[in-house]
Parts: C-alpha cells; structure tokens; sequence
C-alpha cells in the first residue's frame, strides 16, 4: 500500500535497484497531492486515502475556518442527497414488485415491467401538460355556450342528411364501449370551445393546437434519452470485439436469483447463450468456407422468405383496409355494435396470425438462431405499425376523402354528409382501439392463461406435458404496450384525456402480467438478447412515435375544420390560427423575422449549415471509432511490454536455496519488499502471477523465453511467466 511504501525504515525504492518504480511512485504522489479529486472517487484504500489526505493537507498548514466549513458543507450536503435518493427509491412506484420479479426470474423479464412503468410515467406528465395548457385555463376562462348550428346547405347523394350524433343503442354499456356516453365530455375534441381570440389575453385554440406537438416533443426527448442510456458499445467498436466466452462464463449469472425454478431457468439460459455464440462461430467459419455459388444460393433463400412475408404483410394491411370500409360504410345496420370493433378485431388477429406465420416461415429456412429471432421481431414491428398505418389511411379515405373524389368533400374538405364532427368521429375510433386493445389483455390473461394453467395442473399425460403453461415472451408484450401507446398519441388531438385512459391501462395492465406471470405464466427458457437491453424497446417506440407525428401534423396544417364542433369551426386548418394570433398580437417587426424564418432565404443556409454539422459529428465518430481501436492496440502492447519486465525481474532476482532462504531482514526477502498498489502495471517485486502448470494445455508464447545455458555453462530457469495473448487482455 502506498503508506507501507512510504514508511519503509531506511530503504527507498531506489536502494533496491528500482529507480524507475521510485520515479513513476514519486510522480504518482505528486499528481495525487496536486489534483483536486474527492478523495471518495480514488480507487485506494481507506488507509491510502488518509494518507492522501495528509499528504494534500501537510501537519504544519492549517486549513482556514471557511475551508473547513464549505467541506462540512459538502459532505452534508452529498450525505442528504444519497437519503433524498433512498426515500425517493423507497416511495417509487412499484419498487417492491419489480425487485420481486428480478429476485424470481431475473432482469431480462424485469425490463418488460420497467418499460411498463416507463409509458406511465410519459403518460402522467403528457396528461399533466395538457390539463396545466388547455383545461384550467378553459375551466377558468368558462366557454361560451354553443350557438345555434350553422344553416349550411350540403349537397348529399339521395338526400342523405348528416348524422346528429345520436346512438341508435340506448343502452348505456353499449354508449360506453362505442364512445358515444363520452361525447358530451372533454374527453373528445366536439366539447371545446371558446371566444373570438380578440376577446381574451390567453389563446385556448393555440394551447390546444401546441399541447399534443409539446407532449410528443416530450415524449420523443424522453424516450430518446432512455434509448442513448441503452445504446449498444459493440457497433462502435467493431465487429471485433465481442466478449469472450470466458467472461460470460464468470459474469452470466445473475445472482438476484433465489428461487429453484428461477435457477434453473437461468441455467438454460446461460446455457442457450453458449449454445447460440458456438452456433455462430461455426457458421461464420462455414460462411468464410463457402464458394459464391452458395453464398447465392443462401442470398435468394433469404430473399424468398422475405418477399412472402412481404406479401403476407401486405395482404394483412389490405384486410383491415377493407374492415374498416365495410364498417363504416355499415353503420346503420343492426349489427352495428359489433361492427364497431370489427376493425379492431382484424388488427388483434392479423397481429397475432402474422407473428406465428413469420417465425414458421423463418424457422423452415434454417438460419442463424440471432438471425432467426432478429428477423421475426422486426417483421412483427413492421406488421403493427404498418397495421395502424393502414387504419389511420382507411379512416382519412372515408371520412376526409383522402384519395376519393365524392360531391360532399367539394365545398367543405371532408365528408360533411356522414360525419358531421369527423374529429369526434376519429376519438371515438382510437378509443374504442385503445379499449379493445386492453379487453384483449385481460381476456388473455383471465380466459386463455388461467384455464391453461388450471388444466396442466389437473391433468396428466404426454400431451399436458407437450402443452405446459404458457410462455412469458418479453418481446411479444412489449410490442403489444408500444401499440397501444402509438395509439394515445395518434389520438392526442381528437381525444386531448385520452393519455388518462391509458394511464389506467397500464396501471391495471401491470398488476394483470405480474399475477399472469406469478400464476399461469413460465419464462421463456428460449435466449432473447434484447430482452436484457432497453434499446430495442425505445426504438420500436420511437418508431411509433415518428409513425403517431406524421398523420396529426398531415391534419393540422392541411385538413378542413369541421363546421359545428370544436374550436376550429371557423378556421380552414387548425394551424390557421397561429397567423391570425401573429397578425393581432405581435408587431410589425417580429412579424417579418418570423416571415422571414419560414421563407426559403432562411432554410437553405439552414440546411447546408445542419449538413456541415452532421457531416463534422460523423467525422468525429470516425475519428473516435479510430482511436479506440489504435488505443485498445497500444493498450495490449504495453501490458505486454510490462510483462516483459516482469519476466525480466524474475530472472534477475535470485531463488532461494534448499540450504539457504532468505530471512526477515534479506533485502531480496519477499516480506521486506515493498507491497505498494502502483496503478496501471504489475509492482516491481511483487510475486506477480504464478507460473502455469505443464500440462498439454499450456502452449507456449512467442515471447517466452525457453530454458538454455547461461554464459558459463549452467542452465538458466525457465521463466515463470507467460504472457498473456491479445485475445486473453
């Protein structure tokens, strides 16, 4: 240790021969005595530490008053800081289950539940913005009473006249599936109104038309910053340094673990892990091995599958592109109720179909077991956003004529005649999504999950054997939640309160999977490399994201108000709004800057300057992706150097005799050297590592030296060192 080093009686390490140890641990004493790091984040002992502390404080300095306060002051300060974060840890939702949860299977299925709790808090503080912008300033503000409706003259086919918003069911279950027992509610976007924007200093049409666009910048920051904190390091570090068997060998186990079953799990899990990396070294070795015949045999193979599933994905999208026509277009049947979750029924079945055709269909093609699952996830999500895509498309066809030329759309820019507040109508549509999507889950886990597991337990067979209690798949959940949350946000503008409606979900949800997985539930013993990691989970839920953006910003700035609901009756586009509040409330001169920063005088120097930044941010990458790799060489090759060293020193230093040992007092003895930690390289006389055993295991280094005689004829030691290979450091 350094103060052994340093209260060595009558030796200094330059007495033993060891002049460059004594200047590196002069220099060492020095830079610790100048820097001004706490002593806290120093990797020494705590006896070092003192000694440091005297060292930066010398017996004969004293320090002043002030000096002694403001460290005082520090260390209380950190030490309410760490109680702050204790008791915050303490009251955190849900801390007691999630630490329940990775005690008994571990942290793979942990991060499914984090993720849960992850999406609500997104939700609480969504919600908490657009209650704190638009309803206390609304409630504050009292809206004036609806008008009378405007005499508009519609042209309709046959003489069909708008719908009044009235359910043909009166039955008030039926209204609360459907979304019609909420439409008098600030739930949808018909109940909000307000004054002319001269008439009052606060604009409730612009905190309403900049809440949903803050709440999803917000989540995007929010789940961003999540998904940099999972960022993988192996791209950025090259394909070349994969972790070693070795490691995974001594770090794999996860000792929160104290259940047998959980054990045993783990186990296979740590087995499938050795199994997949020795699967993929043999077929990287076949790969190497194979001629270009093959390897265009194996590209058109991988091309076939995926044009099928392409083809599937395509015919699943078709399907509920014509649900959602056929229900619209059936509304006045009797069948009514039913034909409302009609589209959402294809969604759930063409989800649930497509992903055991997609892993059928790629398990047939014998591929790689990472391969295998990373293609079957990412069809699975192109599947589901694609499916949401398609339901979004269909509805913007029917009620807002996207792509249909019809005589109602004309004079009004949407389908006046069928829907006479088609933003309502929208609400009500991804309400009744977002209900049916929670429906599901508890059907699943209530109707199919407990009757599974209540029959395995109570019969037996080679068949109950075969079938088991059902798989808890990380991935499947996980997507079935982003789902469900790209569909809040698609509905952040129809349905300001709808956050507060998922919040609910997801606390339920919660508790449904935590006693599906206690109960009814096995883990997965098949290996899920992203399920350890955060960030496949943040990217298909910014993916989501991206996919919820596109079609609200498609409305605000280009889709027709409707005429009788709303804040916007007046209005050709929402966004509208913002030029009429610039043109009353700012001044000539921001007027024109603004003009100006929306003109394209402005966007291309823009643009060109955003493309000299990426192109210096990819340099650097470049530039540091370099330097890591030159840096882990020459960290190699000094650690080697240092090796040699070692090598050298224990030739040079003498063994003891069978007659003769050194005693206490012998400057060679091993007790009276000096036992300092001198950071970075192997301690001159130390022992240093043992010598390895001979065995036909042991293969020797080039850097070995091989026993020989010495200058006067005796033989010289072998060493007792080997030094390590690059692939060992």
């Amino acid at each position: 240790m350094l103060r052994q080093w340093s209260v060595q009686s009558g030796q200094a390490p330059g007495e033993l021969g060891l002049e460059p140890a004594g200047e590196l641990w002069e220099q060492e004493m020095d830079r610790l005595r100048s820097s001004r790091e706490p002593l806290r984040a120093l990797p020494y002992a705590m006896v070092d530490k003192r000694f440091i502390r005297q060292l930066r404080e010398p017996k004969g300095v004293k320090t002043s008053c002030w000096q002694r306060w403001q460290r005082r002051r520090q260390m209380a300060g950190r030490r309410l800081g760490e109680a702050a974060q204790r008791l915050a840890r303490g009251f955190g939702l849900w801390e007691g289950a999630l630490y329940e949860i990775g005690g008994l299977f571990g942290t793979g299925i942990q991060s499914y539940f984090t993720f849960l709790r992850f999406l609500l808090l997104l939700n609480l503080l969504t919600l908490l913005l657009t209650t704190s912008l638009v309803l206390l300033p609304l409630a504050w503000l009292r809206p004036p009473d609806p008008g009378p409706a405007l005499n508009l003259t519609l042209q309709c086919p046959g003489g069909h006249q708008p719908q009044t918003g009235v359910p043909k069911f009166h039955n008030q279950l039926w209204n609360v599936l459907t979304g019609k027992a909420f439409n008098n509610t600030y739930l949808f976007y018909g109940t909000y109104r307000a004054g002319p924007e001269s008439s009052s200093a606060y604009s409730i049409r612009l905190a309403y038309l900049l809440s949903p666009l803050a709440c999803l910048l917000l989540c995007f920051c929010g789940t961003l910053r999540r998904m940099m904190k999972g960022l993988p390091r192996k791209p950025f570090l090259g394909q070349d340094y994969g972790v070693p068997l070795s490691s995974k060998v001594f770090s794999s186990w996860d000792f929160c673990i104290h259940v047998q079953e959980a054990a045993i799990i783990k186990k296979h899990e740590i087995s499938n892990e050795f199994k997949v990396e020795l699967e993929e070294g043999r077929r990287l070795q076949l790969a190497q091995q194979q001629s270009r015949a093959q390897k265009a045999c194996h590209l058109l193979t991988y091309l076939r599958v995926n044009i099928l599933i392409g083809v599937l994905v395509v015919g699943a999208i078709s399907a509920i592109f014509w649900a959602t026509k056929y229900s619209q277009d059936n509304k006045e049947e009797s069948l009514f109720v039913l034909l409302q979750y009609l589209p959402p029924g294809v969604i759930a079945l063409v989800n649930f179909l497509g992903a055991l055709l997609f892993a059928f269909l790629v398990q047939l093609e014998n591929f790689p077991p990472n391969t295998e699952v990373n293609l079957t996830l990412i069809w699975c999500v192109v599947l589901k956003l694609t499916s949401l895509g398609m339901y979004s498309f269909s509805l913007g066809q029917t009620m807002l004529c996207i792509g249909r030329n019809k005589t109602s759309c004309e004079s009004h820019g949407y389908n006046a005649c069928d829907y006479q507040c088609w933003e309502n109508s929208v609400g009500e549509e991804l309400y009744k999504l977002s209900l049916f999507n929670f429906l599901l889950t508890v059907a699943s886990s209530f109707l199919v999950s407990l009757p599974r597991r209540l029959l395995v337990e109570r019969f037996s067979g080679r068949f109950w054997s075969w079938l088991d209690r059902e798989e808890f798949l990380v991935p499947k959940n996980v997507l079935d939640i982003v789902a469900a949350q790209t569909v809040t946000w698609m509905g952040l503008f129809y349905c300001p309160l709808l956050p507060l409606l998922n919040s609910v979900f997801i606390f339920l949800t919660f508790y449904i999977k935590k006693y599906t997985l206690l109960s009814n539930s096995r883990a997965s013993r098949r290996l899920f490399r992203a399920s350890s990691s955060t960030f496949f989970f943040q990217l298909v839920l910014l993916l989501g994201l991206l996919l919820a953006a596109v079609p609200l910003g498609y409305v605000v700035s280009s889709i027709h108000s409707s005429w009788d609901c709303g804040l916007f009756t007046n209005y050709s586009a929402p966004w509208q709004v913002v030029s009429e509040l610039v043109a009353l409330r700012l001044p000539p001169t921001s007027q024109r800057a603004l003009h100006y920063l929306g003109s394209h005088a402005f966007s291309l120097p823009l643009l060109i300057l955003l493309s000299l930044v990426l192109t210096v941010c990819v340099s650097q990458s470049q530039a540091n992706a370099r330097a890591i790799h030159a840096l882990r060489k020459q960290l190699v090759w000094q650690v080697q150097e240092k090796w040699h060293l070692v090598e050298d020193l224990s030739r040079l230093l003498p063994e003891p005799g069978p007659s003769k040992s050194p005693g206490l007092d012998s400057p060679h003895s091993r007790a009276s050297r000096p036992r300092s930690f001198c950071p970075g390289f192997p301690c001159p006389g130390s022992p240093g590592p043992r010598s390895p055993r001979p065995g036909p295991s042991l293969v020797d280094s080039p850097g070995m030296r091989s026993p020989g005689p010495g200058p006067h004829g005796a033989p010289v030691p072998a060493c007792r060192f080997r030094f390590p290979s690059g692939t060992e450091l």
